[in-house]
């Protein structure tokens, strides 16, 4: 936590001729470009993926008009034909999930009053009129909605509100050529099929959720969740174009 409290700092100190007071903001962007860039490649590979996926449904098909009346004959079958094209049904979820540690480094660094046994001197740090440790009811507390530090928040809500709504319009259109190639249940005989059907249902919901994540948790946090979905919503546009 101290490492990196102080790699955040000096990033800061390197960004506040441009930035200024809100050079530890930036310096909270900055990192989160950079997780998304070390990330790139594996959702690079997870987009090859549902492509290679997407062209194995016809040979998925010909195995369930072969195997209809044998369940596990049918699973073996599409098992053996994922196995040999080296394709999983899960790898889409590795870019996020590789993710989480970093916001959760970011939350607890931002909610923690000491680290080392020192004062946390991050969160003496704002962008704007708000404080980076602090929260929307915080904001609420201090001045309202159209106080200062509410005014960043209604700022952040706005950049979710419209990536929300691109995402929903990418999810939807990826998940209704996924439904039109793949057929009615045509992945449900892959292990971990049925659970990755049931995320891609709710998928095009999911950006919204982002809303409740940038109220409740801290504002340096909020600005990761906000700059990494921004960053997934444009990157899944241009890799499954």
């Amino acid at each position: 936590m101290s490492v990196f409290a102080s790699l955040v700092e000096q990033l800061a100190d390197l960004l506040r001729p441009l930035f200024g007071l809100s050079a530890a903001a930036a310096a909270i962007i900055a990192f989160t470009a950079l997780v998304r860039l070390l990330v790139h490649p594996l959702s690079r590979a997870a987009a090859r993926g549902q492509k290679a996926r997407a062209a194995l449904q016809p040979r998925i098909a010909e195995l369930r008009r072969k195997h209809g009346k044998n369940p596990e004959k049918l699973q073996k079958a599409v098992m053996e034909l994922h196995a040999e094209e080296k394709v999983s049904p899960l790898s889409g979820c590795l870019p996020s999930l590789l993710q989480l540690p970093a916001f959760f480094l970011l939350y607890h660094l931002f909610s923690s009053g000491s680290i080392g046994g020192e004062p946390n001197a991050l969160l003496t740090h704002q962008l704007l009129d708000a404080p980076l440790g602090g929260r929307w009811a915080d904001a609420l507390a201090d001045g309202g909605a159209f106080g200062g530090a509410g005014v960043v928040y209604l700022g952040l809500f706005a950049v979710v509100a419209v990536v929300a709504y691109f995402s929903y319009r990418l999810s939807r259109r990826m998940t209704e050529a996924s439904a039109a190639t793949a057929g009615a249940g045509a992945d449900l005989q892959v292990p971990g099929a049925a659970a990755m059907g049931g995320v891609m249902k709710v998928m095009p919901f999911m950006s919204f959720f982002t809303l409740v994540t940038v109220a409740v948790v801290p504002l340096a946090a909020a600005l990761y969740v906000v700059t990494s979905t921004t960053w997934s919503v444009i990157e899944r546009s241009v890799l499954y174009r």
